[in-house]
C-alpha cells in the first residue's frame, strides 16, 4: 500500500509542477515561442493528469474477457488524453506557422515591440503595454 501511496504522489505532484511551471512560463515570457513552450508544458502536465486520474493499482487492461472479474483501468481518461494530444499537435503546428508569418511581417517575436509596432500601423497608442486609441481634437 505505501508503494502504490508513493507512485500516486510522485505522479500527482509531476503533473502538477508541470501544470505550474508552464503556466509560469506563459505568463512571465515575452518572448512567443516560450509562450509556445509554456503551453506545451502545461498540455503535457494536464494529459499526464488525467492519465493519473485512470490509473488503479494492480488493475489490467479494459478488455473483457469470459471469467474474467478483475479491477480494470478506466479507459476514459486514456481515450481524452489522446484526443488532447492530436488536438495539442494542431495547435501547435497552428501557433508556429502564425509565429513565422508574425516574424517575417515585423521582425520580431517579443510582444512588447509587436504590440508598439502594430500600433504604429494602426495609428494608437501603447501605453503601458495596452494599445489605447488616438483622439482626435
Amino acid at each position: 500500500m505505501e508503494e502504490t501511496a508513493g507512485i500516486y504522489f510522485f505522479s500527482y505532484s509531476g503533473a502538477l509542477g508541470l501544470i505550474l511551471l508552464g503556466v509560469f512560463a506563459m505568463v512571465t515570457s515575452r518572448h512567443i515561442i516560450r509562450i509556445i513552450l509554456g503551453l506545451m508544458l502545461l498540455e503535457a502536465g494536464v494529459n499526464l493528469f488525467l492519465i493519473i486520474i485512470g490509473y488503479r493499482a494492480n488493475a489490467i487492461a479494459p478488455i473483457i474477457v469470459e471469467g474474467q472479474n478483475a479491477a480494470m483501468v478506466d479507459p476514459i481518461p486514456q481515450a481524452l488524453v489522446l484526443t488532447a494530444i492530436v488536438i495539442g499537435v494542431a495547435v501547435q503546428a497552428l501557433a508556429l506557422a502564425l509565429v513565422i508569418k508574425t516574424y517575417k511581417a515585423y521582425g520580431t517575436l517579443d510582444t512588447k515591440e509587436l504590440a508598439q509596432r502594430i500600433a504604429e500601423e494602426s495609428g494608437t497608442h501603447v501605453i503601458d503595454g495596452i494599445p489605447t486609441e488616438e483622439k482626435q481634437v
